[in-house]
């Protein structure tokens, strides 16, 4: 196979110039973005890829361990490129999206106790945790802060 038709990690999905355009432009952006974000700043930057695309690539992305998903306040899925092995949580702001990596070991064996004592096993989980940083809550109580990175 060519490296423009290689399968993806995890998926039956071909690896397409496309799809790694959009696996490119995820890790540049280094923080948490739409389907539809990434596509507008993809197409701003001259790279032109159809939004169905965007989405199919985000998604295996995420089921290949290459991406991080967290819903938004309305429940739009929002991914961010992970940089290494093993998902990682983060705490985020509503307003701005900034996001806050956690120390997942301590997650992890917690969810790992909570599963022993419950007597499950192949457990799947997901832990979103969100507020208003205090960049955002500063603009809110004294009329400025930061704009937001939408």
């Amino acid at each position: 196979m060519s490296a423009t038709a290689t399968r993806t990690n995890g998926t039956n999905r071909r690896m397409t110039r496309q799809r790694a355009a959009v696996a490119k432009a995820l890790a540049e952006r280094g923080e948490f973005v739409s389907a539809q974000e990434l596509h507008g700043v993809m197409g701003e930057s001259g790279v032109h890829v159809g939004l169905t695309t965007v989405y199919r690539a985000l998604q295996d992305l995420e089921r290949a361990g290459g991406a991080d998903a967290v819903r938004d306040e309305v429940g739009e899925r929002l991914y961010r490129h992970r940089p290494g092995a093993g998902h990682r949580h983060y705490l985020i702001c509503r307003r701005c999206r900034r996001d806050e990596p956690l120390d997942t070991e301590v997650i992890e064996e917690w969810v790992a106790a909570v599963v022993r004592s419950r007597g499950f096993a192949d457990v799947e989980h997901t832990l979103e945790l969100t507020g208003v940083c205090a960049d955002c809550r500063g603009g809110a109580e004294h009329g400025g802060g930061h704009p937001a990175r939408r």
